[in-house]
This record gives C-alpha cells, sequence and structure tokens, in this order.
C-alpha cells in the first residue's frame, strides 16, 4: 500500500471538489435553461350554445378576462384587460375601471379617461358548426 503525502491529498481533494461543483453547476444551467415558468394560457375559449346568450346581453366572462356583446349583428367580445399595464378592468354598469391606476373605458372599449391612450382590444368571436361560440384571445 502507497502513503499518500499531504500535498498529493490535498491536490486530488481540490481537484475532486472542482470536478464536483462543475458538474453540480452544469446540472443547474440544464434545469435553469428547461424551466417553463407557467403553462401557456389558452387562446380560444368555448362558450357553449350561442343560444345560451340572448339579443341584447352583455356577459363578463371574468376567467378570461373578456365581456362577450349579443347584439341584433351578431357577437362581438371585447378584451378587459386594460392597455395601459395589464390589469384586468371592473366592469360597472356603463363603464370599465381599471383598479389600478384608473383608467375608464365606455362600452364600446373607447378611453375615457386615462392614462391609457389606446382602447380595448376587440377579441374575435365565431360560431362553430355545432353552434357553440368560441372565443379567441391571440
Amino acid at each position: 500500500m502507497r502513503v499518500i503525502s499531504r500535498r498529493d491529498f490535498l491536490k486530488l481533494a481540490g481537484q475532486g471538489l472542482l470536478a464536483a461543483s462543475g458538474i453540480l453547476g452544469l446540472g443547474i444551467l440544464v434545469r435553469f435553461l428547461g424551466f417553463q415558468a407557467e403553462s401557456p394560457q389558452p387562446t380560444e375559449f368555448d362558450l357553449g350554445l350561442a343560444s345560451d346568450y340572448p339579443i341584447g346581453s352583455r356577459t363578463n366572462l371574468p376567467e378570461i378576462p373578456a365581456v362577450l356583446v349579443h347584439a341584433e349583428k351578431g357577437f362581438s367580445a371585447l378584451s378587459l384587460t386594460c392597455t395601459h399595464l395589464g390589469c384586468s378592468l371592473e366592469p360597472n354598469a356603463e363603464i370599465y375601471t381599471c383598479p389600478c391606476h384608473g383608467s375608464q373605458f365606455d362600452q364600446s372599449g373607447a378611453v375615457l379617461h386615462g392614462p391609457a391612450t389606446k382602447g380595448l382590444i376587440v377579441l374575435r368571436v365565431e360560431v362553430n358548426d355545432q353552434g357553440h361560440l368560441i372565443l379567441y384571445v391571440k
């Protein structure tokens, strides 16, 4: 059996620690690069049968957030995300108000009061072959 000198032992221990920290760092880098912050948000929503929404109705959809409007000319929808900084708007009887900075929008999505300068985004709504409303957010 060979006796290892103190110098050789320290050299081997240092190299071992260096190799272990390199492997650990590589593992952390792989996990970091493969990390997904959130599952992708859905871009289309099945709102059920179109016949469930009577003409003249305005239906708030807080899970999206959006408002579905059924007028004489058909269906339309507005995003209820403030165009200023992305907060969800609070629907009231006549206006939509941003709780973060006070922007206000009318029922057609036009800006009534800033700091928002752009109106609300109009979302696409279609009726599929089965008579279901499909709302597209992108």
